[in-house]
């Protein structure tokens, strides 16, 4: 079944279900408090209609977590220092979707969110069970809260990120929250970009073709496979 296939067949109905796809929202917010955080209802308005559609909705608050800087998948095996990435990864790793939801701080996303891309960034070199690189086929998103001109820019910031790491970006990925009289049209727009993440993760579930980027074609042509990925410059 080609992609076209898969769109028509996931396509019909009011409310198709999409049991079976798992999502994990990462609130990078710099409050300590998720229910504190203006990001985590931005990120709220996005997961419930996935949680009525009947994806698994996971949740992470980056302030939770003892993440350490650095590009390696296990900082602390490094510097030994304490590093609770691998834990937040797995759960990154299982799901088909990522949105990120993160303040506008001085016209771009937040220190933590860069951290997040950071890290995400050094697991770039890692393959999937097909050989491509490890965020093809999984679908990422982003909303900010802040300002509309440095909302926007983050937004172009992170899905341009999530992009050159391989997630596939649905149309209008990027809604943000500008004070409260928005508040009616951006639930509009999350419940756009939840509706198309969704369909867009569904037709992706059984990954891109590996025709031209399986990595493991060029060690049987004996070629060098390494580095893997040109963009992973750890």
């Amino acid at each position: 079944m080609d992609l076209h296939q898969k769109a028509a067949a996931t396509s019909g109905g009011d409310a198709p279900d999409h049991g079976g796809l798992r999502a994990v929202f990462v609130n990078a917010s710099l409050k300590r408090d998720w229910n504190d955080s203006r990001t985590a209802l931005l990120l709220g308005r996005v997961a419930a209609p996935m949680e009525r559609a009947g994806v698994a909705v996971d949740r992470i608050h980056m302030r939770d977590h003892w993440i350490a800087y650095g590009v390696e998948p296990d900082m602390a095996a490094h510097e030994r220092v304490r590093d609770d990435w691998p834990g937040v990864w797995t759960r990154i790793r299982d799901a088909d979707i990522l949105i990120v939801g993160t303040p506008s701080r001085l016209g771009g996303a937040s220190s933590l969110c860069h951290q997040l891309i950071e890290r995400l960034h050094g697991m770039s070199g890692l393959s999937n069970d097909r050989g491509q690189p490890v965020f093809h086929g999984k679908v990422g998103g982003v909303v900010v809260t802040g300002h509309e001109d440095g909302a926007t820019h983050a937004a172009a910031t992170v899905g341009h990120a999530l992009s050159c790491l391989g997630f596939t970006i649905p149309p209008r990925f990027g809604p943000g929250r500008i004070g409260e009289e928005a508040a009616g049209s951006i639930d509009g727009d999350a419940a756009v970009l939840a509706r198309d993440a969704m369909h867009l993760a569904r037709v992706l579930r059984g990954g891109f073709p590996d025709h031209g980027n399986d990595r493991r074609a060029g060690q049987g042509e004996g070629r060098d496979p390494s580095p893997p990925d040109p963009g992973h410059r750890p």
